[in-house]
């Protein structure tokens, strides 16, 4: 075979596996913000039958020939090539293994256990949803054992979402976060606590709808390539750098819940909006991986939009729109506020300082049901305890508990750390970028854009060409160091709180 057919012929399956791909990501968009409940059944029919032909498309012996073939002239191909080929080949890793009837299973109950989580969220019943978290954890480890059989099954999902974390890893980086931010938490703890009750009377959802138009023109989002939907559990989906779909979720007496929850999402629109042009259509699109894309969703969240700076640049505004509810609110009250640190609940609405023992706790119980050390029918009561001994709060309900997030019904388990880790990337890329920019100035001065444009030259515009590690190494000049996480937490608290 000549290496210039067989890259056409490469190219030419990618081009078709990213147009089912698209398909299937619009009904799943659809069926979370849009579509009737009862939709569900015919969409996990039709989205079952798109991932066998997917799968049919990837798992047969002339792509594997194909992939081994311009695996073997690597260094043939250009840069973008070559990196296709490689994640190509990780991802056939475990395709190469599973059974078709198996995956195209896995894909039915995958969509089935999504909607039976908005059900049992909504109603607190936990045991709706016990028997798919079950199936989901028993399709993860026999996967995980079919690509690497010699590798722990939670390793294998926790270096999928992020190359080169295990729970050695992991576990060492949590024991680090847990020995400098406890003492600190529990020092703040004893202060008075920052008042914050103006956030949550009454914010009526057409007026918070302006309100993320606004932020997301004052992010300088293009909205002729970004759409914002609603739905339970807000999240980013992408198909190309110019059809970004951001979503988010009201809450009439949570004025911060959905303001921070734009910002969010509209910082993972940001990164893959700032990818390269050469990478629309390929399979390097989007971000380098799950850490690295919470890294600039955080960042926008946190580092630019809990900052002082920030507050005082759109409080006039959101004042203007809620002259009632913030009458003798001044912008100094409201940063305190939208910064205020305590144990809570809710990892999404959690603040900075205690968000990675929310983290934690989920990635402790993954690790025991994924060795099977915890039976799914106990997910609640461990979930209770361990927010209890990490963060000292009592859970009142499932809905607030073990329910309230969707990653599990989506299948993903290894996922949560990169919140963690994404927190403590952003903190490292601020430190360097200080050495070049003033961001505070920027931002006060309402010039995002050049921050947004330092971070698209450093890591946006590489898309999935560069690992984290790499993207690291351009933005910083060093490797990986949760203690620029660790500093950006205890000087910003405790100032905060007057330590």
């Amino acid at each position: 075979m000549e290496i210039t057919e067989a890259v056409k012929k490469f190219k030419d399956q990618i081009k078709l596996l990213h147009a089912y791909e698209h398909a299937m990501g619009v009904m799943y968009y659809d069926i979370e913000t849009a579509a009737p409940k009862n939709a569900i059944a015919g969409f996990s029919d039709t989205l079952a039958a798109f991932s066998e032909i997917t799968y049919n498309i990837s798992v047969n012996e002339e792509n594997f020939k194909l992939l081994d073939f311009l695996t073997e002239h690597a260094g043939e191909l250009d840069e973008i090539t070559r990196r296709e080929v490689e994640e190509a080949q990780r991802g056939l890793k475990l395709l190469r293994n599973i059974p078709v009837d198996e995956f195209v299973e896995y894909q039915r109950v995958q969509s089935e256990a999504s909607s039976v989580w908005h059900d049992a969220k909504v109603n607190s019943d936990y045991a709706l949803f016990e028997p798919y978290l079950k199936k989901l954890v028993d399709f993860n480890v026999r996967f995980a054992k079919y690509a690497a059989p010699d590798m722990d099954p939670y390793d294998y999902w926790l270096n999928e979402f992020e190359e080169g974390f295990t729970q050695d890893v992991l576990d060492k980086y949590f024991a680090g976060i847990k020995a400098a931010l406890v003492p600190l938490i529990h020092r703040i703890g004893e202060k008075e606590q920052i008042e914050n009750g103006f956030l949550h009377k009454n914010y009526p959802v057409w007026k918070q709808r302006e309100l993320s138009d606004y932020l997301m023109e004052v992010m300088g989002i293009d909205r002729a390539d970004c759409a914002i939907g609603e739905t339970e559990h807000p999240f980013t989906t992408g198909f190309n750098k110019h059809d970004l779909r951001i979503t988010t979720h009201y809450y009439e007496n949570a004025l911060e819940s959905s303001m921070y929850s734009v910002i969010h999402e509209g910082g993972h629109a940001t990164y893959e909006m700032g990818n390269s042009d050469e990478l629309i259509g390929s399979s390097l699109a989007g971000g380098a991986s799950c850490g690295m894309h919470e890294s600039q969703s955080r960042f926008y969240e946190n580092i630019i939009g809990r900052s002082r700076a920030f507050i005082e640049l759109v409080f006039p505004k959101i004042k203007e729109m809620f002259p009632d509810e913030l009458k003798g609110v001044s912008s100094e009250d409201f940063y305190c506020a939208v910064n205020r640190a305590e144990p809570s609940l809710i990892r999404t609405e959690a603040d900075e300082l205690t968000y990675s023992l929310h983290v934690l706790v989920r990635y402790e119980i993954e690790k025991k049901l994924m060795h099977g050390e915890l039976d799914t029918k106990d997910v609640p009561s461990e979930w209770n305890r361990l927010y209890k001994e990490y963060l000292g709060v009592d859970v009142p309900c499932d809905r607030e508990g073990c329910l309230q997030d969707s990653h599990w019904s989506g299948g993903s388990f290894g996922y949560f750390p990169s919140y963690s880790l994404g927190s403590a990337y952003g903190a490292q890329i601020l430190h360097a970028m200080k050495k070049e920019l003033d961001p505070d100035r920027l931002v006060r001065e309402g010039k995002i854009s050049v921050i947004t444009d330092w971070l698209r030259e450093h890591i946006h515009k590489y898309g999935r060409i560069k690992k984290p590690a790499e993207l690291l190494d351009i933005a910083c000049g060093e490797e990986f160091d949760p203690g620029y996480y660790v500093k950006y937490l205890t000087d910003k608290f405790s100032e905060l709180y007057g330590l």
